[in-house]
Parts: structure tokens; C-alpha cells; sequence
């Protein structure tokens, strides 16, 4: 009953702009989304002995429920219409030197990146601090916040293949001298637009937050600047800086613990940065949070890897050249008997679809088509994945549950869990059958990476539940190191799956306005949408308006989001993306609140969203917001209007709401505003 849901037009029109197969011509490939998953598990299945069986297999799964990352249904199986594209969402980019010449290849590494239809996410505080001496040049240094405008506008030009926007990430550490400019940097309108921002984070700075404590700024040092007497200054040690390869290479002074030696520019009160940040975040939903601690200390490859960026929405932290491989099984569809006192989640037939779609998402990494060497070696060598749910939300209000009871918590937890066992009895078993990632068969200083994996703080709380699956992974090693994470899901929920809820999340609202990009137009296209369980609910009720129990992001309490998220974070091994909806009056206190008990309750990450049409308008939005927000604009004359955000503007040539307008010009679509 509820795979035979019609798609609503928004889902269709979607489909057919960003997975509908087409040729050079526009003419279509695929006929329909059947058309679609027989394309992606024909040519998932091709690396397979037994190709017909798995291509039954893979449709199977595709049919119930398992959806692959956006890139992965856009381009599997598409290469003679294609062939310069990538099945991989996102990538990390190389460690961005602290040189120009280093910089500027970065710079290129990512336009190609790009190009070939990937995210990427960087550091940048690997770049010295602004006014720092540059010895070579005999001049001081302008700061990673102008080489980030070169990437930004790389990005603008370059944009990505297949009509997306390019997705960036900016990471940057908390304790670099510039961190208080790269937190103000986008209050500058048509700045650092093509990036998400996020700070890495260390338990150092909360403690010393906690304690009203100080706090070091701090940049390492070079052998040079000790020859120019500079390391005579007061000094700290950081252990998390870079890997020690790369430290020696650019001649930073390393100590006999592998620590590197640092420069304190400025020592700041800890809850005065914190007040900044939370400031930013308030108004500008940016910088997000990663617990940078958390991430490394629970990171399976812990023993050889430094995780120092992520991909563009936060829920895949990468090493240098790491790629982001995604899929997300729709868990509403596990759902029997909906709405009604019966209603039941069948974990048999969910168990059954992961261990398919893990087999087909490690298929995935053989056909990745990944524009660098680096990268491909990289996903080779590792072969990680991050397979997630998407319509939890709407699997909730299938149940007759509210998103963020207690209940709830517990089930989200329990459909994690299950993921996460299920995925590593999957990867030991393909070991066996294909051969682990080549990582298993190395070793670190003198040690197997089997015993280092099987040792990590994460995989120790999988083996608890199957000790003799540890034993099997000490003789035969992993298909993969990596296998979950919980993505945002935007377009792939809309349209592949009905506009069932992103990722973790509760749905938006049952009806609501949401922007999307069109192809060739500068500004986004306001559209109608209604949420999967609405739909559902009318099909089988024949009733419009959905019971109050239906949980909406308005409805759900701040502390119910983190609640949820930190359940899911026990069994995942890599992150996960949520923004927590925060309403537009919240008190100032009453914000900050929300990122100490997120720390607290162990999560990876930490961001929130905030209605602020002063700053921008967002994706999406609900018509009472839409029809009450003004927006002034000036004409040409010095004439000065004043709209509300529902109401349809003419400009350039096109059609716009003045919401949409406002966010366009403020983004530099149209050159400065």
C-alpha cells in the first residue's frame, strides 16, 4: 500500500531535474523512477560474479527502501551520456599547505572536484594567521580569510555538474589567531556564500568555558621562526594539530611526543569567544560545532588517521582526499498497519535490506569515478561508506509516536543499532568472500591494523553485542572501516521517496513552501509541498487534516532534537547531520543552553537553525512565516518598496517571490546588493 503512493508534483519535478536519465538531446532515458533503480542496480551489479542475481537482489532493495546518495542515482549506469562524472557526493580536500603555491593547487584540486559533480570540504587553519611574517616574500601574510574568498569564488564559477550549486565546507580550528574573523566572515553580505562553516572544536575550550577559564590562541612554530628568535614567546604544546608527516615537512618544531610546539598570539576569556560563536549561530545559523576530540577519539581508523574536515553538511568527517559515499535506507516503509493501534516496525525485512544495500553501496567504490588519484587511492585503500535512514519522522507519526518521547529515543537507538550490526556482520562476511580493504592487511608501527581496528572505542561497543564476530574480524579483517552515517537527505526524501523526513529529522510541516534550484535561474522556485505522512493519511483515511500527534520541527522541543541525535550517535560510527529548529524568539541564554547540553550528551556535531529574515531566508519555511516577513528593496529610481515574502516580484527577466529575491541578491547572484 504505501509503495503505490503517487509521487506529488513536487517529488516528480524533482526526479525528473536532478535522477530522470536523459540524453545529450534532453530526451528521456528513464521513463519512470522503476526506470531509475533497474539503471542504478543494473550497474551496481556489474562488479558481481553472479551479475543477474545481484541486479535482482539490488532492485529489491532499491524498491524497498534503500536509496542511494543523490550523485549514485543521477550517474550509475549513465557513463555513455556522462562520462566525466562521479558516483561520489562529497569529497575532502588534500591538506591545504601553508604556502601559496600549496594553496593554489588546492584551489585547482577542488575546481576538478567540482566539476566532476562533488562537494568538498577543507581546513583552512592550516594557513597562518593574518600578518604573520612570511619569510620567503619578505612580507607579512593578509590570512586564511582571503584565500578562502578565492575558493568561494572558484566555486561560484566552477559550480557543479548536473545544475547543483557547488556544496563547500569550511572547517577551521577555535584556537587559531584568525578564529574570531572566520566566525564574523559571512555577516559580510555576498561573502564565503558557497560555503557551510563550521568550527573545530576541543574539550579544552568547553572546559575552559565552563570554568570561565582563559583560552590560547595559538599557531605553530617553524624551525625558521625559532632561528628569529620567535619561539622565545610564551609557548603551549597541541597534540591535535596535524599528522607529524606533514608537520615535518613544513618544518613546524615537534617535541619527542609528537607534539607540536606553539605560538601563543593571544589569550582570550573563553566565555567571551563562546558568547561570539553563539551570536554568529544566533543570527546567522553559522558557524556549526564539531567536537573535534569526540570525532578523533571515536574514529574507527584512529590509529592512522588525523580527521580534521568533513564533507559539506557535516555528517562524514574525512581525511585529506576521504570521499563521501552516502545511502539511506526510508524506514517509513518498515511501517505495517499505519495509524492504527497494530501499527508495527518489521526489523526482519529492514535487516534483510541493509545487508543488501551494504553490498551494493561497497560496489559503489569500484565504480566511484573520482576525478584525482589521491581520492581514488584513498576510497581503494579504506573502502569506508556511510549508510544512514532517512523518514524517521514520518515512520514516528506512522507508528502513532511523537518524535521525541521517550519511546522514540529508544527506537531510534534501536533502528541504529540494528543498522550498525547488521552493516559489520555484512563487511566481515564480504571479507571472506572478495578480501578485506588492503588497509586490514598493513600494520602500524609494528602492529596489524586488524588489532588496531578491533581495539577502537567505537568497534569495542559492536563486539559487545557479537563477540564472535570480533574473533572473525581479527582472522579475515572488514570489507570496509567505515559503514554509518546519517545524511540530510534533502532532495532524495522529496522526490525519490515521496517527501518522506530528511535523515534524522522531524518533517518540516505537512504542508509547507519549500525553495529549490532551477537549472539556468539565479534565484530559488518556491513550491508547494505536503509531507509523506500527510499523503499517506489521506490515501488511507480520506482525511486532509493529520492528528495533532504528527510531530513538525515547530512542534518538537530543542532538547528533544539533541535527544534524538545522541541516541542515534551511539551506533554510528561516523556523524550525523541535524539541524536543530530553535524558534525565532528564543531567549539568548536559553540558546547557548542548547550547545552545552549537546556537548554533554556526546554529540559530534552541533547545528541550529533559526528563522531570521534579516539574515536569510533558509530552504524552507512555512507560509505563515512567508506571509508575515517584509522585505525593502530599492529601485533603480531610489524609490523604496516593501513586500511580503509570498508576493511575486519581476526582476532580470524572471519571476521570483520577494523572499527568494532578497536571499538571491544578498548571496551576490546579481553582483553586490
Amino acid at each position: 500500500m504505501t509503495l503505490n503512493l503517487s509521487l506529488q508534483p513536487t517529488s516528480q519535478e524533482i526526479w525528473e531535474s536532478k535522477y530522470q536519465l536523459k540524453d545529450q538531446h534532453g530526451v528521456p532515458v528513464d521513463l519512470d523512477i522503476n526506470d531509475t533503480h533497474e539503471r542504478v542496480a543494473r550497474s551496481l551489479s556489474m562488479v558481481e560474479d553472479d551479475k543477474e542475481y545481484w541486479y535482482e537482489k539490488f532492485l529489491w532493495a532499491l524498491q524497498n527502501g534503500a536509496t542511494p546518495a543523490g550523485r549514485i542515482m543521477s550517474n550509475a549506469g549513465a557513463e555513455v551520456h556522462k562520462p566525466a562524472t562521479s558516483l561520489i557526493n562529497c569529497t575532502v580536500s588534500q591538506i591545504v599547505p601553508d604556502s601559496l603555491a600549496g594553496i593554489l593547487e588546492s584551489n585547482t584540486q577542488a575546481g576538478l572536484t567540482l566539476k566532476a559533480g562533488c562537494g568538498v570540504g577543507y581546513e583552512f587553519s592550516t594557513i597562518r594567521p593574518k600578518g604573520a611574517f612570511v619569510a620567503g616574500a619578505g612580507a607579512y601574510t593578509s590570512g586564511p580569510l582571503t584565500f578562502m574568498d578565492i575558493f568561494d569564488s572558484m566555486c561560484f564559477t566552477v559550480s557543479s555538474a548536473g545544475g547543483r550549486r557547488g556544496a563547500q565546507m569550511a572547517t577551521f580550528a577555535i584556537w587559531h589567531p584568525d578564529v574570531e574573523a572566520y566566525i564574523e566572515a559571512k555577516r559580510e553580505d555576498g561573502r564565503l556564500r558557497q560555503f557551510n562553516c563550521s568550527l573545530l572544536v576541543d574539550d579544552e575550550f568547553f572546559k575552559a568555558v565552563e570554568e570561565d577559564g582563559d583560552y590560547p590562541l595559538v599557531f605553530p612554530v617553524r624551525k625558521k621562526d625559532e632561528e628569529r628568535g620567535l619561539a622565545t614567546k610564551p609557548q603551549v604544546l597541541k597534540t591535535r594539530f596535524w599528522e607529524k608527516s606533514y608537520c615535518d615537512s613544513m618544518g613546524y618544531i615537534v617535541n619527542e611526543n609528537d607534539e607540536i610546539l606553539c605560538e601563543v598570539y593571544k589569550t582570550v576569556k573563553a566565555r567571551d569567544l563562546f558568547n561570539t560563536i553563539m551570536r554568529s549561530t544566533y543570527d546567522y545559523a553559522e558557524p556549526g560545532l564539531l567536537m573535534i576530540d569526540r570525532i578523533n577519539q571515536y574514529n574507527n581508523n584512529w590509529f592512522c588517521e588525523e580527521i580534521r574536515a568533513t564533507n559539506p553538511c557535516g555528517e562524514q568527517p574525512l581525511p585529506p582526499e576521504g570521499s563521501c559515499l552516502l545511502g539511506s535506507i526510508n524506514v517509513a516503509l518498515f511501517v505495517e498497519d499505519p495509524f492504527t493501534d497494530k501499527a508495527k516496525f518489521n526489523f526482519e525485512r529492514y535487516s534483510e535490506v541493509i545487508r543488501v544495500f551494504t553490498r551494493m553501496l561497497d560496489n559503489v567504490v569500484d565504480k566511484s569515478g573520482l576525478p584525482l588519484e589521491g581520492q581514488r587511492e584513498e576510497i581503494l585503500y579504506k573502502r569506508r561508506h556511510g549508510m544512514g535512514f532517512l523518514g524517521i519522522g514520518s515512520a514516528l507519526s506512522l507508528l502513532g509516536d511523537q518524535y521525541g518521547s521517550d519511546n522514540s529515543v529508544e527506537f531510534v537507538e534501536k533502528v541504529m543499532k540494528v543498522m550498525a550490526l547488521e552493516g559489520f556482520k555484512e563487511g566481515v562476511k564480504l571479507a571472506k568472500e572478495k578480501g578485506a580493504a588492503p588497509i586490514f592487511y598493513d600494520s602500524t608501527n609494528g602492529v596489524s591494523n586488524k588489532e588496531l581496528w578491533v581495539s577502537g572505542q567505537y568497534m569495542t561497543k559492536i563486539w559487545g553485542e557479537c563477540p564472535e564476530l570480533r574473533e572473525e574480524a581479527l582472522e579475515w579483517g572488514c570489507r570496509f572501516t567505515h559503514h554509518t552515517s546519517i545524511a540530510p537527505t534533502g532532495t532524495i526524501s522529496l522526490s525519490l521517496n515521496n517527501n518522506a523526513s530528511n535523515g534524522i529529522e522531524p518533517s518540516f510541516s505537512h504542508h509547507y513552501v519549500r525553495n529549490v534550484i532551477r537549472e539556468g535561474k539565479k534565484s530559488k522556485e518556491s513550491v508547494d509541498v505536503y509531507s509523506y505522512e500527510m499523503l499517506l493519511y489521506r490515501h488511507i483515511t480520506g482525511f486532509d487534516k493529520v492528528p495533532d500527534t504528527f510531530s513538525t520541527s515547530e512542534s518538537v522541543s530543542t532538547y528533544a532534537h539533541v535527544d534524538l541525535q545522541a541516541a542515534a550517535q551511539k551506533w554510528c560510527d561516523s556523524a550525523i547531520s541535524k539541524t536543530i529548529n530553535v524558534p525565532t524568539d528564543i531567549r539568548f541564554d536559553d540558546f547557548k543552553d542548547i550547545y552545552t547540553y549537546a556537548h554533554k550528551s556526546g554529540l559530534k556535531g552541533v547545528t541550529t537553525f533559526r528563522f531570521n529574515p534579516e539574515a536569510f531566508q533558509g530552504v524552507l519555511i512555512t507560509e505563515e512565516n512567508l506571509k508575515a516577513t517584509k522585505y525593502r528593496f530599492e529601485t533603480d529610481s531610489g524609490e523604496s518598496i516593501e513586500v511580503a515574502g509570498d508576493e511575486t516580484i519581476w526582476y532580470d527577466g524572471e519571476e521570483h517571490t520577494a523572499a527568494n529575491l532578497y536571499d538571491s541578491l544578498k548571496e551576490g547572484y546579481y553582483g553586490k546588493f
